[in-house]
């Protein structure tokens, strides 16, 4: 969602604020700001256009500055307006104190009354605001910056990430985290803060992860951090695997589109240590993980999105192949139930981010519930999920920065693929003959995924026909059937035609009265046990007037006529199916969006990593 970059640096700081935030556009946003130290005042500019019309302004300007933050925000508490853009501002007897800040504080009321009552004046509707004149109120009396925001912030409830910067200490930035993500970038005559290492990459790539609680006071001589206990604290550095040339473009036209076709790597570096192995062991997710996935009688899968997406078709297999009970749940709706906790229950929990709020919080919820064995599948090593699992798995995916998740979800499907095979193999469900021959389908994965993209040219010339449409049905059925929920979601996401998706066997209680001439009808016809049966739900479509579109396996019976459209992918890949599915589904929303004219990287009301409810 929104994010944040400060600096404390004995050079000009005034490009990597800008940049920065460039790098962090993906995560969605409705307005961009910073706040800057300039002869012992605070000064800041806003906007509600993109960060390019900030950085106009910065130009204009001429900001020059050693210590600052920005910001680029995704409204929650108060419209996308400049008066409720951040950085926000609080002064008084001589001290001026700016906050950027991600997340929400559920408290802001009884806090606000407060400030109000010892005179602060309120030009916003954010729960920020209240957040900034706190810690001006301690500071005013005397606390240094990193003193306020230590005693202020243990009366913050909810998930926050904040940074500050004061002109009575021009030369740091105090960072503080709950919940939301938030690091320290380690530099040379200078030290960074940003909720995404990738803001930094430009300047270093050594990173301090803060935890829970965590406050920082960053200076360009050094780093002091104090945990939630009000002791000083040692987070250990990080190198990061990421590179600048990681999260640039290249020749593609958008992020969506080279995210795209760079899943079948994607996939492969997820499956490196699967693919060249002679067979599967429980410790491909931690040490622990033999003993846990011994006791697992059962899995409960949580997540959100795409990602709840992913677990649905883990489903099937984990059932299908591992004969271990399965129930996929969307974590914000779990997270209020009172589920019963059935002992011997893996919890299972996928994020792109490892930082979605309501997959946190229905993890924690599940392990109140006496419910302790939990594995995270994710695409972020240090991530609060990773930490909050005693098994992991990480997708190796490299950034992601198109908002819908393409690479992410054909990752996280790899992941938990492989670990419906090792539950399978602990439970002697796996023979070693079909061990071999499923390891052998999965080194052959990505290049299977590499012949199905050459069907773009195809997808395209659909997606002339689509371009004027405002309505969709995609049709799938079994494993398939959340892939068609994908596509539905894909297309909604970044053209903006409205799309659902239904089992194919449910078309006739109720769906069918949709269709007619305009409704165009997305199909995913493999070729498995299920298609005679998907023919026929085919002919109930045309026999209506419905117009088809199938992706069908090079192997499927499914003939093209009249009103019946077929691109053929590859012969029919098993229970790896789904993720070859996938991919042209993902390419015809990317298509009827760019010819559409929609922003495809970033769509309107959207973010790419939901930190907050």
């Amino acid at each position: 969602m929104c994010g944040i970059v400060g600096a404390a640096s004995r050079n000009n700081v005034a490009d990597l604020l800008i940049e920065g935030i460039k790098k962090l556009e993906y995560r969605g946003y409705d307005s961009a700001g910073m706040a800057f130290i300039k002869d012992g005042r605070l000064e800041r500019l806003r906007s509600t256009g993109r960060v390019t019309h900030l950085e106009e302004l910065a130009r204009g300007r001429g900001v020059q500055a050693g210590t600052g933050l920005s910001h680029t925000r995704w409204a929650t508490h108060g419209a996308p307006t400049e008066s409720n853009a951040h950085p926000h501002f609080s002064d008084g007897s001589g001290v001026e104190i700016a906050i950027v800040h991600n997340g929400i504080v559920e408290n802001h009321e009884p806090i606000r009354a407060r400030m109000k009552g010892l005179g602060y004046a309120f030009s916003s509707e954010t729960d920020t605001e209240v957040m900034v004149h706190h810690v001006h109120s301690l500071a005013a009396k005397g606390l240094t910056l990193w003193e306020a925001v230590r005693t202020a912030s243990r009366e913050w409830e909810g998930a926050f990430a904040v940074g500050f910067v004061s002109n009575r200490e021009p030369d740091v930035v105090v960072g503080a985290r709950k919940g939301s993500p938030l690091l320290v970038g380690i530099g040379n005559g200078e030290n960074f803060l940003a909720s995404d290492a990738s803001a930094l990459l430009s300047r270093t790539r050594d990173i301090l992860y803060l935890e829970d609680g965590d406050v920082a006071e960053i200076r360009p001589s050094g780093v002091t951090i104090c945990d939630g206990e009000g002791h000083i604290a040692r987070r250990p550095v990080t190198r990061s695997r990421l590179s600048a040339g990681a999260v640039e473009r290249g020749p593609y036209a958008h992020y969506m589109q080279k995210e795209i076709f760079e899943q079948p790597g994607a996939v492969a570096n997820t499956l490196e240590m699967v693919a060249n192995a002679q067979a599967l062991q429980p410790n491909l997710f931690g040490v622990e993980a033999g003993e846990v996935l011994a006791r697992t009688r059962q899995v409960l899968l949580l997540a959100c999105g795409t990602s709840y997406h992913a677990g649905l078709v883990a489903r099937y297999w984990l059932e299908s192949i591992a004969g271990v009970p399965a129930t996929a749940e969307i974590a914000s709706e779990y997270r209020y139930r009172d589920p019963v906790a059935a002992p011997g229950t893996l919890v299972v929990t996928i994020s792109q981010s490892g930082e979605t709020a309501d997959t946190i919080a229905a993890l924690k919820h599940a392990q109140a519930r006496g419910l302790d064995d939990a594995l995270t599948v994710c695409n972020a090593p240090e991530s609060a999920l990773m930490r909050q699992s005693r098994l992991r798995f990480l997708t190796r995916a490299g950034p992601e920065i198109g908002v819908a998740s393409t690479k992410a979800f054909t990752t996280q499907l790899a992941a938990l693929f492989v670990l419906t095979l090792v539950l399978a193999k602990v439970k002697q469900r796996l023979t070693g003959p079909d061990e071999s021959r499923l390891i052998a389908q999965l080194r052959h994965l990505p290049g299977a995924m590499e012949a199905v993209l050459a069907v773009e040219p195809q997808v395209l010339e659909w997606a002339r026909r689509f371009e004027p449409k405002q309505h969709a049905l995609f049709l799938g059925r079994g494993a398939h059937f959340p892939i068609a929920m994908e596509g539905a979601l894909k297309l909604k996401e970044i053209s903006y035609v409205h799309a659902e998706a239904y089992a194919a066997g449910e078309l006739k209680h109720g769906p069918l009265a949709l269709v007619d001439a305009g409704m165009p009808v997305v199909t995913v016809a493999p070729n498995d046990q299920l298609l005679e049966k998907l023919k026929s739900n085919l002919q109930e479509v045309r026999a209506r007037g419905g117009e088809l579109y199938v992706f069908a396996d090079r192997d499927a019976q499914v003939a093209e006529s009249e009103g019946v459209h077929v691109i053929r992918l590859v012969d029919h890949a098993g229970k790896l199916s789904p993720i070859l599915h996938v991919i042209p589904l993902q390419l015809l929303a990317y298509h009827v969006a760019v010819l559409r004219g929609t922003d495809v990287d970033k769509p309107r009301n959207l973010a790419k990593s939901v930190t907050v409810e």
